[in-house]
């Protein structure tokens, strides 16, 4: 498929790369706000996406300069995940215009880490959502996290994504002294490198919350904890989940703690996390878990909310 696009589209020219799959390219299914303390959290399968049409369907959605961001990509599997991140990114944010915006028609606003955060609404004849995103994706797994109103941040990572380095030696380079101590605890290699990606899932969703990325992100100024109400720093057995918490370093000026996390198993094959700022106006918000949706989804084709069919297993976090 991707050596087609790659053919149709040098030089890009739209009326031609769309010439020969030209139809009509449907919005999805209108859905209401995540209301305050709410997370929407979509997830496509990149190996389940097969069909030469649907592809060049997700083409039609892009802006030039994503198109041709995607066709200086080299690799097929690479250029293919970039496709579909920005096809899930529009079809889903699209769902929460009501049908006044379409996917193709959405502009994007970058921080000033030149990150996207939020959408740039061009048309003031409707009350625009205040809607904050994030993606994170692995070569089997593409993911898009939904607010309104607060800041997003999310991670997905392969629970058998293998280390070409020594874990402690890796977490000496980034992870906070006591996030070392912690897996140093562990005898058991296997369940040291379980809990090695647990721990920089939630530090990556943390620091994508905060707007940046890994380039800029001091990760050992920071510690991710699991804290009980006995105060275990870190959960050791299958009791009540612990809440996630994060400690700032007193010499960082740039992170902040006003952070909720939530942490899940999803589908038995990777890890997720979530991280968005707490709510001030909602009454005991670091209290409350996370109310969390999940959707998997093939973008304009179908979606499943697969919540409560055993794909989403909670670990901390979720109410």
């Amino acid at each position: 498929m991707l050596g087609l696009l790659r053919r149709n589209m040098l030089p890009i020219q739209p009326d031609i790369l769309t010439r020969r799959f030209l139809v009509p390219t449907p919005s999805p299914p209108p859905l209401p706000l995540p209301s305050p303390r709410e997370t929407h959290f979509w997830y496509v399968i990149p190996d389940e996406v097969k069909d030469d049409f649907l592809l060049n369907r997700y083409v039609e959605l892009l802006s030039p300069c994503e198109r041709r961001s995607i066709l200086q990509m080299n690799n097929d599997k690479v250029q293919k995940g970039a496709l579909l991140a920005r096809a899930l990114v529009r079809t889903t944010l699209a769902r929460y215009t009501n049908g006044k915006a379409g996917p193709s028609s959405l502009q994007f606003r970058k921080n000033k880490f030149g990150k996207p955060e939020q959408v740039e609404w061009k048309d003031d004849n409707w009350t625009q959502p205040s809607l904050h995103f994030n993606i994170s994706h692995t070569s089997s797994l593409i993911a898009c996290g939904i607010t309104t109103e607060v800041p997003i941040g999310i991670d997905v990572e392969e629970k058998q994504r293998k280390m070409r380095n020594n874990i402690l030696s890796f977490a000496q380079r980034y992870f906070s002294s006591c996030e070392v101590e912690f897996l140093q605890s562990f005898s058991d290699p296997e369940s040291q490198r379980q809990e090695f990606i647990k721990i920089w899932t939630l530090k990556e969703a943390y620091v994508k919350a905060l707007g940046r990325g890994f380039s800029a992100a001091p990760f050992r100024d920071f510690s991710i904890r699991f804290e009980k109400s006995k105060g275990q720093m870190f959960p050791t057995d299958s009791e009540t989940a612990p809440r996630i918490v994060v400690e700032v370093s007193d010499t960082s000026e740039s992170l902040t703690s006003n952070w909720q996390f939530a942490l899940f198993e999803l589908d038995g094959s990777h890890y997720a996390a979530v991280c968005v700022e707490n709510n001030n106006d909602c009454t005991g918000s670091k209290r409350n878990p996370l109310n969390l949706k999940v959707w998997k989804t093939l973008p304009l084709v179908e979606d499943e909310n697969v919540l409560n069919k055993n794909a989403v297993l909670n670990i901390s976090g979720l109410s």
